[in-house]
């Protein structure tokens, strides 16, 4: 199971490694959204792709331009409704 804590390692804007993710609510290269133990994160960026997820640890790395890192309030289907969800873009 996930810890419920947060680590954020951002190195030079191009490699993100985050601990405490428990799902991925959606992602495209410009945009990824993740659920994490202390709330919705939204990565935005360009050219930005999942190089490692493993959700038994909690663990996620993403390689890309990386512009900018927000914690959101919302919760639920309206984080949902901003994009496809993981298991329509893998089987789309």
């Amino acid at each position: 199971m996930p810890q419920s804590g947060q680590e954020l390692i951002l190195s030079g804007r191009g490699r993100l490694e985050a601990t405490g993710v428990q799902q991925v609510v959606s992602f495209d290269d410009q945009e990824i959204i993740v659920e994490t133990g202390i709330g919705p994160l939204v990565l935005r960026g360009e050219g930005m792709h999942i190089t490692h997820l493993d959700l038994t640890a909690g663990d996620l790395i993403v390689e890309g331009s990386i512009t900018s890192l927000e914690y959101s309030e919302q919760r639920g289907k309206k984080m949902k409704a901003r994009g496809k969800n993981i298991f329509e873009r893998l089987l789309k």
